[in-house]
């Protein structure tokens, strides 16, 4: 049941405008952040696409070889997390060859994760928590 209200009160909140089924105006609204946030909601994902924005990685072996469990990691990466990059088209990769490279859309994320590198220090706590 939607609630048809037309008071500001039912589109916004502590003054900023709620998503709607209508076309958002406000950027920070859009879908496509939401995909963003998603990709970088797993903790894997997350450190797959800084060290490749870093230019520490180009191949599969690169990431595991980080890892203290190399072969849960290698699972994980190749039946969950490369493929979903990839679909998203974050990044290129080689099934085959196990090379990883920046795909057609990693150029819309890089800036979160640029943000998210140059932040660290304001989003975490002493626990190293956000």
């Amino acid at each position: 049941v939607c609630d048809t209200m037309s008071d500001s009160r039912s589109t916004q909140l502590n003054g900023l405008p709620l998503p709607t089924d209508e076309a958002v105006e406000d950027p920070l609204l859009n879908s496509a952040l939401d995909e963003h946030f998603e990709q970088l909601s797993n903790r894997r994902r997350l450190s797959l696409l800084l060290l490749l924005n870093r230019g520490e990685i180009e191949t599969e072996a690169d990431v595991i070889d980080r890892s203290t469990c190399p072969e849960r990691v290698e699972i994980e990466l190749v039946h969950a997390h490369l493929p979903k990059l990839a679909t998203a088209g974050y990044i290129e990769w080689d099934r085959e060859g196990g090379s990883i490279a920046r795909g057609p859309r990693f150029d819309s994320i890089e800036p979160l994760l640029e943000m998210l590198e140059s932040n660290a220090e304001e989003l975490l706590d002493e626990s190293g928590f956000i």
